[in-house]
């Protein structure tokens, strides 16, 4: 490869949701001279695997990986010695690179950049100064490599400071970044950078010393632009018992590197009162003029506060209970107290039902208790304790847990208080696209309720997946903060232990004859259409398959069964099993599964067993929905568009055994029978290696 004109650098810790992302906006554009040189900065996720894979991919993309994590600035080193390019661009993980262009011949070039919310909203960023713009943004830079030479960035916070200010005291020129742009995302779960606020004075001194020498137009500048910076840490990101302290050495650095020939600060009152305060050192007028205006907010804020707390009571008559939960409040949490609850209070079931059973056994003190709506309290086994979703005990209940593990989110008027862990174990690896990817749908009728969703999620302290392809997707759709747990999916944890005397006992419980064929219909959800169309004739099928074949129809939880699967179920030509209170139990009765788009095909391909798509609409259901991956060509077994086709494969018996093989790989690696406990393990019982415990085939990220 010969020497790019422009080397991007990235430095990569975690943020491996958004990672695919970066990489595609700068290696897909049109302007193609370039290199992206990747420092792992030791990545404790997946990020590693997918930089060698962009790697391997693309040779424009050069990864060093990192022994220990050394922090943004020093990894930002690192890359600075291998890029090659002649000009050099700092990029981060969870941005995106809109346009690219070959770079003029400046050696100071200012890039526009959007700032885009998590939901999509952008607002343009100001336009490019001339005077060098913001120096804390090394991304907003392009700079001439050369200018670079005997530069480092500073360790900890504010690292960049060392080389964004000395380049711009040493430039010859400096203009915009014309064809370049740039998009600023800052997500919830952005990694922090590393390192404290007061890294930043000894920064600044490095600063000052550069700028003795330099153009006398460009130092008095620099001040202003300190304080500005400090006073933003300073009400940002210093802790409150070091405030003082911080205040305290703004004012000895403020007087100790002022020449008296600055320009005079401009800004909003509060800035300049703040700024003066800090000039003279006054620590307590400074705490009087922020609690001057903290009471001036205070009626926005309180106005917020009602209209929420009215939003939470309706509908009309839920008054006295939200009184109730507001008092139960007040009582210390039970530290030995957890909820379990699964589909919206639906019934006793999915992995939720899994850690519950294996909490018993590993971690006895935890009394757990579900809750359970007026249906769903009929699937709860004798023994397990539940409360009834709306009642005074459920109030109690969720005011006074410590635990909450539930596989949808709790309610919006649930509030989370300190102590309480919350544990999200999600009920399917997703083939459709979900979370903040519904704001690009077609229909768009997902969008009105993703910032509830992003307050519902930021809840969780768990998040539980079944595999190394779905974590990146849900840190990415789902960006809250909260711990990661790849450990497969407990719900599949019967399925991995089954023997064959479980399967004789449930097939008998169903009353399914011996040697009669056992195929599982679960078709899945279109959100998209108005009501629900089948997408298959039951009959057809059932009449095709003939007497040795026993269809079990089971329909989205979403929907009741329709009238045909009813009068066929009534008829005896198949079984309805909606009603059913465990898929586990249906799916190891099934020789074969019946499946569109349902992530039920994750959890039956631990069974190793034949799996059907039957998918007349995949180019609808791909365009409208939005998939993850293309399920025709990663299919975990025969695609089926028509009844004769299907019932011809159901009758073919298991030929595809390499694709299941590959599915199976990809997808069900971690479902070996332990999934349930090494979540209990992590999370009842503190046990921080229990996630991390499987060994994982390299191929899978891949």
């Amino acid at each position: 490869m010969s020497t790019p004109v422009l080397s991007l650098v990235l430095v990569v810790h975690r943020e491996q949701g958004w990672l695919p992302e970066l990489a595609a906006s700068v290696l897909e554009q049109p302007f193609g001279d370039l290199e992206l040189v990747a420092i792992d900065d030791a990545s404790p996720d997946h990020a590693p695997e997918m930089l060698d894979e962009l790697a391997e991919r693309d040779p424009r993309v050069r990864v060093k990986h990192l022994a220990s994590r050394v922090g943004r600035g020093e990894a930002r080193n690192a890359g600075l010695e291998l890029a090659s390019g002649e000009f050099v661009w700092f990029v981060e993980t969870t941005d995106l690179v809109r346009s690219v262009a070959a770079p003029k011949d400046h050696d100071f070039q200012l890039v526009s950049y959007t700032r885009a919310g998590v939901l999509g909203e952008e607002r343009p960023g100001p336009p490019p100064d001339p005077k060098g713009g913001d120096a804390v943004r090394v991304w907003e830079k392009l700079f001439r490599r050369s200018l670079l030479d005997g530069l480092r960035f500073g360790p900890g916070m504010g690292s960049e400071l060392t080389i964004t200010w000395p380049a711009f005291f040493r430039c010859q020129t400096i203009a915009p970044y014309e064809g370049g742009h740039y998009v600023r995302r800052e997500p919830p779960n952005r990694e922090p950078e590393t390192g404290s606020p007061f890294d930043v004075f000894a920064q600044y001194d490095a600063v000052f010393e550069h700028a003795a020498g330099a153009p006398p137009d460009r130092c008095p500048i620099v001040l202003n632009a300190m304080l500005r910076h400090e006073l933003s840490l300073l009400s940002t990101r210093v802790p409150e018992g070091e405030r003082r302290e911080f205040f305290e050495r703004m004012h000895e650095a403020y007087v100790r590197h002022r020449t008296g020939d600055e320009e005079p600060l401009e800004g909003s009152r509060a800035l300049l009162a703040r700024a003066r305060l800090v000039q003279r050192g006054d620590w307590r007028g400074y705490q009087a003029l922020e609690r001057g205006l903290d009471l001036r907010a205070a009626p926005k804020r309180a106005r917020r506060a009602v209209g929420r707390v009215k939003r939470a009571v309706k509908p009309a008559g839920r008054n006295d209970r939200q009184k109730w939960y507001r008092s139960r409040q007040k009582q210390p949490l039970d530290p030995n107290l957890a909820v379990f609850a699964a589909y919206w209070y639906r019934g006793y079931a999915c992995n939720p039902r899994a850690i519950y059973e294996r909490a018993r056994e590993l971690a006895p003190g935890i009394k757990g208790v579900w809750v359970v709506n007026t249906d769903g309290a009929a699937s709860v086994p004798d023994g397990v304790d539940y409360v009834m979703a709306g009642s005074r005990d459920y109030f109690d209940l969720i005011a006074r847990a410590s635990w909450f593990v539930n596989n949808v989110n709790f309610p919006n008027n649930m509030v989370k208080r300190e102590g309480q862990t919350h544990v999200m174990t999600h009920h399917g690896t997703p083939l459709k696209r979900m979370g903040l990817d519904l704001r690009t749908t077609p229909d768009g009728g997902e969008r009105a309720g993703l910032p509830g969703l992003l307050r519902r999620c930021a809840r969780w302290d768990f998040s539980v997946t079944q595999n190394a392809f779905t974590t990146p997707i849900w840190e990415r759709v789902y960006p809250t903060r909260y711990e990661s747990l790849e450990v497969g999916y407990p719900r599949n944890d019967v399925l991995a232990n089954a023997n064959g005397d479980e399967v004789a006992r449930v097939r008998s419980e169903l009353g399914i004859e011996e040697g009669k064929r056992v195929a599982l219909y679960t078709p899945t959800h279109r959100e998209y259409q108005q009501e629900y169309k089948p997408v298959l004739d039951l009959a057809a099928v059932a009449d095709g398959l003939g007497e040795e074949w026993l269809v079990l129809a089971r329909a989205h939880y979403f929907h009741e069964a329709d009238d045909q699967m009813r009068a066929l179920h009534e008829a005896g030509r198949l079984r309805d099993v909606s009603k059913h209170p465990s898929i586990e139990e249906l799916m190891l009765a099934a020789d074969t599964l019946v499946t569109d788009y349902s992530s039920i095909m994750f959890d039956y391909a631990v069974l190793d067993r034949p799996i059907v798509i039957h998918a007349p609409d995949w180019e609808e259901y791909r365009d409208k929905r939005g998939t993850y991956f293309d399920l025709m060509e990663e299919r975990p077994g025969p695609v089926t568009r028509s009844e004769p086709e299907l019932v011809e494969a159901l009758r073919a018996g298991d030929g595809a055994v390499g694709e299941r093989s590959r599915f199976r790989a990809k997808f069900c690696y971690l479902d070996d029978g332990r999934a349930a406990e090494r979540v209990v393990r992590r999370v009842f019982l503190g046990e921080k290696d229990a996630a991390s415990a499987v060994t994982r085939p390299e191929a899978v990220a891949r």
